[in-house]
């Protein structure tokens, strides 16, 4: 049944919770935990783990050269033993190195080189930085999806204590810088969809419903292209960007649709393919376009990079030469990540990855010799990028939930967490035969931690009246009801906060590489997959 005119506005704009200062509190709160835990000896262990050996150093020969170059032998033995001078390291040949990921990721890394010097803490430092940002992103965005400053902050609080999270934000590699592109980018939708609601609810409020084919036009829509900005950059950290970007068009026209039924428009959808999509999908894939070609503009303004003359040898072209190069460059990136199937130890199946069934190891080291303040026979450190079990196990029955409330109950917010979940993860079921790992979940975390959030809410339920507001007898049962199930569900969503939160302090110094006795450490060792 349609709603009359005067109706509409209401359920195009929902209130938020709180207004100015009150609506940051919980979301600082927790972004000070997750500071707190992520820069606690953020240059320790004092050493290149896991995929370091590649992107902290083609960050110094982008800063050095605009381009990588191929290493030296021993370059992280003297990487670790130098004070760090970024200007006189001598780490670095004389030819390019072929290297299969875009530049924006290792200039981040760059960033914290340059302001802190090559050192563990300098190549982790600006990582680290936006993992912090994105647990205040993930709160925030939250609270707008649910209007719920409790559901907003529990949010941000799990990513804060997650061990995927956790660790990827204390590593030097490229997956973090991903996940704040791509969740910058959701949210900045998100504030587009409130504002062209707004927009037109104003309109109807004026006009009354459009009862027409096609409606009015939606308007400008600025925050789709720096969300399109934003996915372009996300591209030009990993490729893996181009699954949300695609997702999130797509996301973004099906709301385009629910607006304009809501405002009476006969024809929702044709009206939306015809006048939003075609300008939607252009404006924002050319943007995007545009800015992810902007991250190669060191390879394309210096004459040294991997093949960046070949072009020079090809017949001539209308196309530019460099961009010629570059097109080359990427078919030859394209062929080797299809073909990329060495084994390795820690290489997981994505059908695995939510139940954590084989997390990565990224640094190990056994003392038997009662150094490093060993002081029993056997100690251990490791750095294992691990999510919480308790949030990630949780996350499973969230997942499900969400769906069911997608399907059943037509939830938009549990569709775009869903949808937001199946960019960063579905993808990967193409390529089950090829080398990829656990850690790979940490662009998606913030979506399980918003569907662990919004699950957390639905089992307290909403706030029931006061009994003392009715003098029906039954009324004021029903309501008594409700609020014994309120405070039962309560107690249950914060019996599972206490149990996450106690996982993160028993994990976290596997998470951070601290040394341990090695029957403590065997201890965090739940599933024999886990070492």
């Amino acid at each position: 049944m349609q709603p009359k005119s005067e109706d509409v506005p209401a359920l195009l704009v929902t209130a938020m919770p709180s207004r100015g200062w009150h609506g940051w509190i919980g979301p600082l709160a927790v972004t000070v935990v997750a500071a707190v835990l992520r820069l606690w000896n953020l240059g320790l262990p004092h050493a290149v783990i896991f995929d370091e050996t590649y992107y902290p150093k083609d960050a110094l020969s982008l800063l050095r050269f605009g381009y990588e170059r191929v290493m030296v032998d021993k370059a992280n033995e003297i990487l670790l033993a130098s004070n760090g001078n970024w200007h006189t390291l001598g780490i670095f040949g004389s030819g390019p190195e072929f290297v299969v990921h875009p530049p924006l990721g290792k200039w981040t890394i760059a960033v914290g080189e340059f302001l802190f010097g090559a050192t563990p803490f300098g190549w982790r430092i600006a990582v680290c930085v936006l993992g912090i940002a994105t647990v205040l992103m993930t709160a925030r965005i939250a609270r707008r999806l649910t209007r719920s400053d409790l559901v907003g902050t529990l949010a941000g609080g799990f990513l804060a204590i997650d061990g995927i999270h956790l660790v990827m934000s204390r590593t030097g590699l490229l997956d973090m810088v991903l996940t704040f592109w791509v969740l910058a980018a959701f949210g900045l939708l998100v504030v587009d969809r409130d504002r062209t609601r707004a927009r037109m609810a104003a309109w109807v409020a004026v006009n009354g419903l459009a009862d027409s084919d096609f409606g009015p036009r939606l308007g400008f829509r600025p925050l789709r292209w720096a969300a399109a900005l934003c996915l372009g950059l996300a591209c030009g950290v990993k490729w893996s960007g181009i699954y949300f970007l695609a997702a999130f068009i797509i996301l973004t026209v099906v709301w385009d649709i629910g607006l304009r039924r809501a405002i009476g428009v006969r024809m929702p959808w044709r009206a939306t393919i015809l006048r939003d999509l075609p300008i939607s999908a252009v404006s924002m894939f050319a943007v995007a376009v545009a800015a992810y070609v902007s991250t190669w503009t060191g390879w394309l303004a210096t004459s040294g990079g991997w093949d960046r003359t070949w072009a020079d040898s090809q017949p001539g072209s209308i196309i530019p030469a460099a961009l010629r190069s570059l097109w080359h460059y990427h078919a030859e990136a394209w062929h080797f990540h299809i073909g990329l199937d060495t084994p390795h130890a820690y290489s997981a199946n994505p059908l695995g990855w939510a139940f954590m069934a084989r997390p990565t190891s990224f640094y190990w080291l056994s003392v038997t010799d009662h150094s490093h303040g060993c002081t029993v026979s056997n100690c251990a450190a490791e750095v294992v990028a691990l999510g919480n079990p308790i949030l990630w196990w949780g996350g499973v029955a969230a997942m499900v939930y969400m769906l069911w409330r997608w399907l059943a109950r037509r939830d938009w917010r549990a569709a775009a967490i869903m949808v937001g979940i199946a960019a960063g993860w579905l993808p990967w079921m193409l390529y089950l035969n090829r080398t990829i790992f656990t850690f790979y979940t940490v662009v998606y975390s913030p979506f399980v931690m918003m569907a662990v959030a919004l699950t957390c809410g639905a089992i307290i339920g909403p706030t029931p009246q006061s009994a003392t507001d009715s003098d029906d007898p039954d009324r004021a049962r029903m309501i008594a009801m409700q609020q014994r199930r309120r405070r039962i569900g309560a107690l249950a969503a914060g019996a599972f906060v206490v149990a996450a939160v106690v996982a993160a302090w028993w994990f976290y110094p596997v998470w951070t590489g601290q040394l341990l006795p090695y029957d403590s450490w065997h201890l965090r060792m739940w599933s024999p997959t886990w070492v």
